[in-house]
């Protein structure tokens, strides 16, 4: 590989790395770099290897985000490890269909995967609106502060408030399929947790981010081990993009705070969609 494709994987990384801590959407950056790079330097099953060498370089990164939330998880251990479950089974059984699959098949669904990635990161903004209002009926109807919630949220006795138990089967069932995806391709599971753990009735943020990194953390860690143990990680690319990607949540964090969210956003969008409509037009024209 040519040392302007080494650099431009780096800075990649180094932007999804800060993009993640901030706003998520790392993946939109990483895998069509290492899908272009792969390419050029004709790796077999480059669709294939990209994906796997894109979740391996980006695990160092959720995994610190996971650490630096760790004393924000709720208290109730309970409600954790019942996420988790479904959560990291899902993401083995991903992964391994992942590896069943063929590179012809999955390079003919990265334009829609990268598609669905591009969506879930517009609906972010829109979900966290209709979450913060939801919140706010909550405590309404509830007639709580927003300090009681807070205090009754850090309890371990008061699951009631999260959520009845057919709510807690159906975000369970939920989670299980966002491991699947997340094992698949993964872009844009952080949103759909969120989303989730909304309509448990979970209302401070903090902890929400804290099950969602380490949930994310525990989806990745597993998919990263199978694919590893398949042979598809390209581990000179996978270890440069690692570095890059632990370095790019503490400074990247910075630069995408002083360009300001909404333009981070507005460029990671435009990436997506320009991404997908040009494979398309490729698939079509093949």
């Amino acid at each position: 590989m040519l040392w302007y494709q080494d650099a431009l994987l780096f800075v990649a990384a180094l932007l999804a790395g800060g993009m993640n801590s901030v706003a998520g959407g790392g993946t939109l950056l990483t895998f069509p770099t290492l899908l272009w790079a792969g390419g050029a330097a004709g790796w077999v099953n480059a669709a294939l290897v990209a994906n796997a060498t894109s979740t391996v370089a980006l695990w160092p990164g959720a995994l610190s985000s996971f650490w630096g939330y760790r004393g924000q998880l709720p208290s109730d251990r309970r409600e954790t490890i019942l996420l988790a479950i479904p959560s990291t089974l899902g993401g083995a059984i991903g992964a391994t269909i992942l590896t069943l699959t063929s590179e012809s098949v999955f390079k003919s669904l990265v334009p829609y995967l990268i598609l669905l990635a591009t969506l879930l990161f517009v609906a972010q903004a829109p979900l966290a609106k209709l979450r913060s209002r939801w919140a706010e009926r909550n405590r309404g109807a509830r007639g709580l502060s927003e300090a009681e919630i807070d205090e009754a949220l850090d309890r371990a006795d008061t699951p009631g408030l999260r959520g009845a138990r057919r709510r807690w089967l159906a975000v369970l069932a939920f989670q299980f399929l966002v491991g699947v995806y997340g094992g698949y391709f993964g872009a844009g599971i952080g949103i759909l947790m969120l989303a989730g753990f909304s309509w448990l009735g979970f209302t401070n943020i903090h902890h929400m981010n804290a099950l969602k990194n380490l949930i994310g953390a525990g989806i990745n860690g597993i998919t990263a081990v199978i694919l590893i143990s398949n042979g598809f990680v390209h581990w000179p690319v996978a270890l440069l993009m690692s570095v890059a990607a632990i370095l790019g949540g503490y400074a990247g964090a910075g630069i995408a705070q002083r360009i300001g969210q909404k333009w981070v956003r507005r460029i990671v969008i435009a990436i997506g969609f320009s991404l997908t409509a040009y494979m398309l037009l490729h698939q079509f024209r093949g």
